[in-house]
């Protein structure tokens, strides 16, 4: 009796990437049109206009696989709505706020949150392709600590610029009066990089061996 085998996963749809690039680059445009404050909408979107540009010139050599393409311009886009009105003023933070009784806007701590979320899957996907841990234990702690130390790095970049700034840098840091913030961000980027490797290390190893299929076609 011959044993059936079960059906393979269906293979990811492969989006094309200049329209994930077409996407960042329009909505940095959107946000920085009419932007609340504009120094703080570049110290915000920095990230963004940054790696976009740098992801497409090493496009050729390194290309990323279609879901870290998809998480990288979700994270751009959550930096652009940040960036045009400031985390403290976003309006679907304020509603949030208002519906649950909070005493600040979240959106602040749903950027961090996203902050490790989507890192996490550049970072695995980093080590994966250059280094031997790709299917070690190892990778999913260290991958982690890269996230942590990333977050630890943007409050220190944040502190710098509130000495620099002043009161100027308070959009920027968003505190909103809590003292324990910086806690709270590296907190938020924590949860949002164990999550994102409970969630999505199985689909992203999909990912990945589609994309060496393809660049053994070539």
């Amino acid at each position: 009796m011959t044993a059936v085998r079960p059906a393979p996963y269906p293979a990811p749809r492969r989006v094309p990437p200049a329209v994930f690039a077409g996407a960042v680059a329009a909505g940095l445009a959107v946000s920085a049109w009419g932007a609340h404050d504009r120094p703080t909408w570049f110290l915000e979107t920095v990230w963004a206009l940054l790696g976009l540009p740098v992801v497409v010139l090493a496009w050729r050599r390194f290309p990323l696989t279609g879901l870290l393409c998809g998480l990288l311009a979700v994270h751009a886009l959550v930096l652009a709505v940040g960036g045009h009105y400031t985390y403290a003023r976003v309006p679907a933070g304020d509603w949030v706020r208002d519906a649950f009784g909070l005493d600040r806007n979240p959106y602040d701590r749903f950027g961090h949150l996203v902050q490790g979320f989507v890192p996490a899957m550049l970072v695995r996907e980093l080590l994966s392709r250059t280094s031997p841990l790709r299917g070690s234990r190892w990778l999913a702690p260290l991958t982690v600590c890269a996230c942590l130390a990333f977050s630890a790095c943007f409050e220190l970049l944040e502190w710098l610029a509130a000495e620099i700034g002043g009161h100027g840098a308070d959009a920027f840091l968003a505190t909103q009066g809590d003292v324990w913030d910086t806690q709270w961000d590296m907190f938020c980027a924590l949860i949002g990089a164990v999550l994102s490797l409970l969630l999505l290390s199985r689909l992203h190893d999909r990912h990945l061996r589609m994309l060496e299929g393809t660049a053994a076609r070539r």
